[in-house]
């Protein structure tokens, strides 16, 4: 979004404009950072387009630059040169406060180890961006409670995160990263600390939430595991900053392709 944009936008309104628009478009995106007395270009020229209603899957080796473009498309960082629009609108250029606001309301994230509070329960867990909007812990739990029966745990509302598996952990965090309702979900190594079947639930829990129909939602998720690549709707290979291939994932069971 433009600094004005963001300046007047109502923090309360998820909405993200003309649904028409492709989610994000970078354009020649460029960062660098100095290690020791070297200067590593960590992304490299990069341009594509990220359409709502996606799974994405970004791999690659170590080095590849994928951790720099998830930061980038949350404004956890900012680039050298390029830009990236947001439903048309620039967020390349944000100030400390307009980055933090963009984070707030327009991305969910989840983590590879959850970062869950040991002392709080999976609602409150949930809750947790509410309040960190200013709202009440009690105009908040309605929807915490929502959001984990729509994971499936709402048996486990008030049990804390020493109570729960790996895998129930994983989905009171994806919870959590939907609680303000963002058109953005980045997910990192998601998958990473957790067995092959139960990752596999994670993954489709992931694609529901990209395909929800009317939520206009862009999932994207980083990842070293190729066999969780291949079950989102496409896959982008980079290597030494820059895209070596952007491919169309698996077919789904009704057989459209992802």
């Amino acid at each position: 979004m433009t600094m004005d944009a963001l300046d007047t936008m109502d923090a309360s309104d998820t909405s993200v404009g003309d649904a028409s628009e492709p989610a994000i478009v970078l354009t020649d995106v460029a960062r660098s950072y100095r290690i020791g007395g070297q200067v590593v270009r960590a992304l490299d020229g990069v341009s594509i387009r990220l359409d709502h209603g996606q799974f994405v899957a970004v791999i690659g080796p170590s080095g590849a630059g994928k951790s720099t473009l998830m930061h980038l498309l949350g404004a956890l960082d900012s680039l050298d040169s390029g830009s990236i629009c947001f439903y048309g609108n620039d967020i390349s250029r944000l100030n400390d406060d307009q980055q933090s606001e963009f984070r707030r309301h327009r991305v969910g994230f989840i983590f590879q180890f959850f970062n869950l509070l040991p002392t709080m329960s999976a609602w409150e867990n949930v809750a947790i961006p509410r309040l960190l909007d200013g709202q009440s812990i009690r105009s908040a739990k309605p929807d915490a409670l929502r959001l984990l029966e729509m994971v499936g745990l709402g048996n486990r509302a008030n049990h804390r995160p020493s109570e729960l598996s790996g895998g129930q952990m994983q989905r009171v965090a994806i919870a959590r990263a939907l609680i303000m309702n963002p058109p953005l979900i980045l997910a990192d190594e998601p998958t990473g600390n957790l067995d092959s079947a139960t990752g596999a639930v994670i993954l489709q829990l992931l694609a529901d939430i990209a395909h929800e129909s009317g939520a206009n939602r862009l999932v994207v998720m980083v990842t070293h595991d190729q066999d969780a690549a291949q079950a989102t709707d496409r896959v982008i290979t980079m290597k030494d900053g820059r895209l070596t291939s952007v491919e169309i994932g698996s077919p789904r069971s009704d057989g459209h392709r992802r």
